[in-house]
């Protein structure tokens, strides 16, 4: 595909998969929002209807009563709001856009000599690979332990065990961007696989038992309630991971998997504490900071443990490099991607004129951010990375 096109592709692909992602995570948080901020109706009528929570709230200039059945209304409604296609179009468009950045070009995004020698095609089927068994462990997890005493307990040890082990593997066998992107991604077809395999199916069985005039089995209520708080939870670490590809200092780093490990936990432990907040408040009981605090120190250790170390006086007090030293760099490290034939993301660095152009973006991606060479597949050094940058802070001249 010509590489505009694919630019194209990528950017509608993005921009749609940003917008479902919005409608999900955001009718998801607000459903664990009403979840956890019900109170028992005082109305003696909402109770004999089989009411067991309510909320008043007022936004937009109206006031609204949403109301939660213990199991199912009485009698069904005529219309029934169903809330999934927010899910399915959010994966569908993840999966598209995954497929035309990553598994369309896997030669270039997925595979890192350096990290592990395989064929594209090879690469492809191994991230695919990623997303169906995760899916399956996941769910057998659910299934095994789920429903026994301390079962939430134990499937979020088990889980978690999981994801640090799918993290590891994942760095030790893709470019560090698509690790990051992967694992974040396997955890998001979990979500949506929840709703479709789980969530629907059981708000579909209960109203067949409904119209069939047939007891309701909690169960399915149960079910959908304990996979809706585990996607709630994975929303974060999920988000973090699939903007990670932006932050070459967390996917290029040398633990890598564990820089995502530990993001991604700080994510969870951030969460907890919008989830369990509400709850505390109908409770008046105190909220739990500490969870807030916790991850939020996380978050912090992180960026410390990885900050690059400081320029020492030489480096500093070193004169700013020639054009002619620059241009060295650049022809060998930068003008294979970005030249008169080829020019990815429509930059093209083969002129004088051209790099002082594209100057800050050129600076911005290797010596801030570290992104490019993409993989580092031109093997640029440290040394390399730094001349550019003070090139670029002597005013990048192109003489």
């Amino acid at each position: 595909m010509d590489a505009y096109l694919l630019d194209w592709a990528n950017l509608l692909l993005r921009w749609a998969h940003v917008i479902t992602a919005i409608a999900w995570v955001g009718s998801s948080f607000y459903f664990v929002f009403l979840d956890n901020s019900l109170t028992p109706p005082t109305d003696p009528d909402l109770r004999a209807k089989g009411v067991d929570g309510e909320l008043w709230a007022v936004h937009g200039g109206g006031f609204y009563h949403p109301q939660k059945y213990l199991v199912a209304p009485k009698q069904l409604p005529e219309k029934l709001h169903w809330f999934y296609w927010e899910s399915y179009s959010t994966w569908l468009t993840g999966f598209a856009l995954f497929t035309v950045l990553y598994l369309f070009n896997a030669g270039t995004f997925l595979v890192d000599k350096t990290v592990h020698d395989w064929s594209p095609g090879m690469a492809v089927a191994g991230a695919l690979a990623f997303l169906v068994v995760f899916w399956l462990v996941y769910d057998a997890v659910c299934r095994l332990f789920g429903q026994r005493r301390h079962g939430d307990l134990i499937v979020g040890v088990l889980v978690f065990a999981v994801v640090v082990l799918a993290s590891w593997l994942a760095c030790q066998l893709f470019a560090g961007r698509a690790a990051f992107l992967l694992v974040g991604a396997m955890m998001a077809t979990a979500m949506s696989a929840n709703v479709f395999f789980w969530i629907i199916p059981g708000q579909r069985k209960v109203i067949a038992q409904m119209k069939a005039g047939q007891p309701v089995d909690p169960i399915h209520g149960q079910r959908g309630k304990q996979r809706s708080v585990h996607n709630t939870y994975f929303t974060l670490p999920v988000l973090v991971a699939m903007i990670s590809n932006h932050y070459g200092m967390l996917y290029a780093h040398e633990h890598n998997w564990l820089v995502l490990v530990l993001v991604m936990l700080a994510g969870a432990l951030i969460r907890h504490f919008f989830v369990a907040r509400h709850q505390a408040k109908v409770q008046g009981v105190r909220p739990p900071w500490g969870a807030a605090l916790a991850g939020v120190v996380l978050l912090a250790g992180v960026a410390a443990w990885i900050a690059p170390e400081p320029r020492t006086e030489a480096t500093v007090s070193l004169p700013p490099p020639s054009y002619a030293e620059v241009r060295t760099v650049i022809d060998q490290r930068c003008v294979l991607c970005h030249n008169e034939q080829l020019q990815n993301k429509n930059v093209a660095l083969h002129t004088a004129e051209l790099l002082g152009r594209h100057a800050q973006s050129v600076y911005q991606q290797v010596a801030v951010q570290r992104t490019m060479p993409l993989n580092n597949a031109t093997g640029m050094t440290d040394e390399e990375r730094a001349l550019v940058a003070r090139w670029f802070q002597a005013g990048a001249p192109t003489e």
